[in-house]
């Protein structure tokens, strides 16, 4: 009469220790997890930071051009100021106080025939500052790119996280007293899961 019991012994320790080793795989994928999560959410604040500096820094190069502009400008208004009163005199005095990036400018205007405008309307015309501030605005906007980037990882590893704490329910479920049948088709399903999770899990980037 006790022989039909010890089949069912081993079936019911074989379950468990099944049991167990799920719970010990899929404790490590979540810590495993987590510790991606926030190595990328780490580096996804650092790039964010960084972006931000980047910002300044442009917008103090592109105050630097704006004011090398206005001042031209206003050194220009008294060279056409000079020329409409017909001082001649006075305009040479003002162009030869041009600055550097103006008398490149003035200079290919007149090669063109003053066809445009004037000088600031010409390509040549790049005040200082300009240059440095789009580069400054460029690196922003990948460093941008590159924390959403960041932040996106750090997020998918969290969801992973959500997942694998779903296996270890379902795990800690069929321990708990249910029938044996009911037991497996839950232990079943988290290991499924748990697989899912784990293939998954490998076509994820890893960061140290």
């Amino acid at each position: 009469m006790e022989q039909p019991a010890r089949p069912a012994r081993k079936h019911s320790e074989a379950h468990e220790l099944v049991a167990v080793i799920l719970l010990s795989l899929v404790a490590v994928l979540t810590a495993w997890c987590g510790f991606q999560s926030t190595k990328w959410g780490g580096d996804s604040s650092v790039s964010f930071s960084e972006a931000s500096s980047a910002r300044i820094e442009a917008s103090d190069f592109e105050s630097q051009a704006r004011d090398a502009r206005m001042t031209d400008i206003a050194v220009y208004t008294q060279w056409v100021i000079a020329g409409a009163d017909d001082d001649p005199t006075l305009a040479d005095y003002i162009q030869e106080r041009f600055s550097p990036e103006l008398t490149v400018a003035f200079d290919a205007w007149q090669a063109d025939g003053m066809q445009e405008r004037g000088p600031f309307a010409m390509k040549e015309y790049v005040p200082p500052g300009t240059e440095e501030g789009a580069k400054a605005t460029k690196r922003a906007n990948d460093l941008q790119a590159q924390a959403l980037e960041f932040n996106d990882k750090g997020d998918a590893y969290s969801l992973m996280t959500v997942l694998f704490a779903l296996v270890l329910f379902l795990a800690a479920i069929a321990q708990r007293g249910i029938s044996l049948l009911g037991s497996r088709i839950v232990l079943g399903l988290g290991g499924a899961i748990a697989v899912v999770g784990l293939i998954v899990l490998f076509t994820f980037p890893v960061r140290f």
